[in-house]
């Protein structure tokens, strides 16, 4: 059964499987509704709506919240492919697909993101549209070469 915890101190936890060790990632986030909007509010309290205009970017949070869950739920067995959580969810499978590339980002430019301080450009569009490589240091020279 998979437990969601609605807010809390980030967590890293380490489980034992037959030798292998899996990390889980836990970002405290909560997605509430104000108004018409949906706004992501961070752990300490600040929603995304409530900082300066443009400096979190809402959809990529949620975009990040949603494949780390997905993630979770391929991980314990609860689904066993994208194809379930898509029909689960009522989303196209390849939507799903895209968002779980999100879960092989280097955790420093995760960390970016969370913080709002990824570069301008980078944005869930240029994700879905632009492939990063797997690996993560060829990752960091991308994310960089938005800067130069």
């Amino acid at each position: 059964m998979t437990r969601i915890r609605q807010s809390g101190e980030a967590t890293v936890q380490q489980r034992m499987d037959g030798g292998a060790v899996k990390l889980s990632t836990f970002i405290p986030l909560q997605i509430r509704k104000r108004g018409v909007r949906k706004v992501v509010v961070r752990p300490d309290g600040e929603s995304s709506s409530s900082t300066t205009r443009g400096q979190f970017d809402s959809p990529m949070l949620v975009a990040l919240a949603r494949a780390f869950y997905w993630q979770q739920l391929l991980d314990e067995g609860v689904v066993a492919s994208g194809t379930d959580i898509a029909q689960r969810e009522g989303l196209h499978h390849s939507t799903v697909n895209e968002l779980l590339r999100l879960t092989l980002l280097e955790p420093a430019i995760i960390q970016a993101i969370l913080a709002g301080q990824q570069p301008r450009c980078m944005s869930l569009i240029w994700f879905q549209r632009n492939p990063l490589p797997l690996n993560w240091i060829a990752q960091r020279q991308v994310v960089d070469a938005f800067d130069a």
